[in-house]
């Protein structure tokens, strides 16, 4: 296992439709490791492969605090999506920024986990966003294309009495 270098906004690969997994492999099962090891190592609670330069419909989220919660996602499909939600996003192929975005509230989506079985997962709140959020990079799609209102640093300042402190 290893990190893997992640791609930033202005890499082409970022723009590209990734391919339907065929097959379990241990290329493929190496890669998913290194997406969660690459996006714990981050902060992130999701990485799409696409993300580290492959071009393969996976994803990994995790939302939780503790990694309780790490959920492989293989050729993904939403199925069903209910209610809205508005909310700021940030993503570790844009570092440094957020946006607000509207995504669903509750999501259903249908996928393969790591022995390639089929299973359906129901979810609500940040899970359904973040699936929605590595659903669209798999797309070639960044949640920049669909912020409403400003781009804004994300980035913690000091204030001045802690500059004076330093």
């Amino acid at each position: 296992m290893g990190t893997r270098n992640i791609r930033e906004m202005g890499d082409p690969i970022l723009k590209k439709k990734s391919k339907e997994v065929k097959e379990m492999t241990p290329r493929i099962q190496a890669l998913i490791d290194d997406m969660f090891e690459t996006m714990y190592e981050a902060n992130g609670c999701g990485l799409a492969a696409v993300q580290v330069g492959v071009l393969k419909r996976i994803f990994v989220v995790d939302v939780t605090e503790d990694g309780s919660g790490a959920t492989v996602f293989i050729n993904p499909e939403i199925i069903e999506t209910e209610g809205v939600q508005d909310g700021n996003e940030g993503c570790l192929s844009v570092p440094g920024k957020k946006g607000a975005v509207q995504r669903p509230k509750h999501v259903v989506v249908k996928a393969l986990d790591e022995e390639m079985n089929e299973f359906i997962l129901e979810t609500d709140d940040l899970f359904a966003r973040a699936i929605c959020h590595e659903n669209d990079h798999l797309d070639g799609i960044l949640y920049v294309e669909k912020v409403h209102g400003p781009l804004l640093s994300s980035e913690v300042e000091e204030s001045d009495e802690e500059e004076e402190e330093a």
